[in-house]
């Protein structure tokens, strides 16, 4: 009997846990024992990380050369439902069929979607670029403002939001107004966020580089402030004030696929279940998190990962190498990722490349946009690479940032 390892997601953890599992099957010689099984509802890995940009051009390659390349089986599909005890999942097929899967081992690797505050209008007016559809949205309504009269709502666009999408969101927002409506247009961009100061939370070293930056780009800052309210043509904050828009973007945090919430366990603020060093799902057997859907100590000094694509990499490799290697009787590999980079696209003052958990500067503006290019076009992209070549950088303790 054939044993399957079923992975939900094709994300960067789903698609690299896929090529990981297949890895460590092939140098066993167990190919005809153990299947590797993908679902996700397309084959095709977003680079959400690029999702802010203007130009959303191949920003969300095909993958299933590779899956075909080194044996995995891709289901076009969503899982509806898991069944830990009997090791069950349903699956509500992209052909508009319903089928079941029993699995050996399984591996949640789901990912994230925004986390939506409870506030009125956010669901009716409001823009994001949380996943290439609405990031198309967004871009096809900016280019329609260009035929619409001119107004103080029309030429201005709020973002919600300090964390990394809503910082590089506004860095590139003033640059995206001028394109469309033309160089001489007092176009406005705001960033709302609920800090203390705009960029609070990426830490205090580089908190006053980003209001730099955010303001040489034409960004106008409100710190230490929410938004109470939207309507089709503005935003009402939390002092009061009103600002005139056609166009608000949340970039309001993420929160863990739903599908956690199916798996019994502990579960962090975020939604993300809290695994162990192998990213076993704690409270049932057979289960692994990998991605946005974990939380898992990075090292011993207290850090866990963060819902990056940086740490999804790493934790994908992990846990397909982890999945197989307890089928097939081999030690498990213990995650960690020592290394944490962050590299932060501040529109047309450059970019902010930093490193280590306390964000120490390294490089800035064209210097840290040329690294910024080089991870966001060529890094986390996957490689068209043919079994062997993918192998080789699948291993579970392949470095990602050098």
């Amino acid at each position: 009997m054939t044993a399957k390892i079923v992975i939900a997601g094709s994300g960067f953890a789903g698609f690299w846990a896929a090529i990981s599992a297949m890895r460590v099957i092939s140098q066993e010689n167990k190919e005809n024992s153990i299947k590797v099984i993908l679902i996700s509802p397309r084959p095709n890995l977003t680079i959400r990380p690029r999702l802010y940009e203007a130009k959303l051009d191949n920003i969300s390659p095909d993958i299933s050369k590779q899956l075909a390349a080194v044996g995995v089986e891709y289901i076009a599909g969503e899982i509806q439902n898991i069944d830990t005890d009997a090791k069950l999942l349903t699956v509500n097929l992209a052909n508009g069929n319903q089928t079941t899967l029993v699995y050996e081992r399984f591996i949640l690797a789901t990912g994230s979607q925004l986390n939506v505050p409870p506030v009125p209008g956010f669901d009716r007016y409001g823009f994001d670029v949380d996943s290439l559809e609405t990031a198309h949205r967004l871009e096809t309504h900016l280019q329609t403002l260009k035929n619409k009269p001119e107004t103080l709502a029309r030429n201005t666009v709020v973002v919600v939001g300090g964390g990394l999408t809503g910082l590089e969101s506004a860095a590139e927002m003033p640059a995206r107004l001028k394109a469309i409506l033309g160089e001489t247009t007092e176009g406005r961009v705001f960033i709302i966020d609920s800090e203390s100061t705009v960029g609070a939370g990426m830490g205090a070293e580089i908190s006053p580089v980003i209001q730099q930056a955010l303001t040489e780009c034409g960004v106008e800052l409100r710190a230490g402030l929410r938004v109470k309210a939207i309507s089709h043509d503005g935003v009402t904050l939390s002092n009061g004030e009103y600002i005139e828009s056609n166009t608000v973007v949340l970039a309001t945090g993420v929160k863990a696929s739903f599908l956690t919430e199916q798996i019994r366990g502990e579960r962090d603020a975020s939604n993300r279940i809290i695994s162990d060093n192998y990213l076993h799902a704690q409270a049932v057997s057979n289960v692994f998190v990998a991605g946005d859907t974990v939380k898992a100590p990075t090292d011993n000094q207290g850090n866990h990962n963060l819902m990056t694509c940086q740490h999804a990499l790493s934790l994908g490799r992990v846990a397909g190498y982890n999945a197989a290697a307890e089928l097939l009787g081999l030690p498990l590999h213990p995650y960690s990722q020592l290394k944490y980079v962050t590299c932060l696209d501040l529109g047309a003052w450059g970019a902010l490349y930093t490193e280590g958990w306390h964000r120490k500067i390294h490089h800035i503006k064209q210097e840290g946009k040329k690294i910024k290019q080089e991870i966001n076009t060529k890094w986390i992209y996957p490689p068209e690479l043919e079994k062997n070549e993918l192998f080789a950088i699948a291993a579970p303790d392949y470095v990602i940032v050098p």
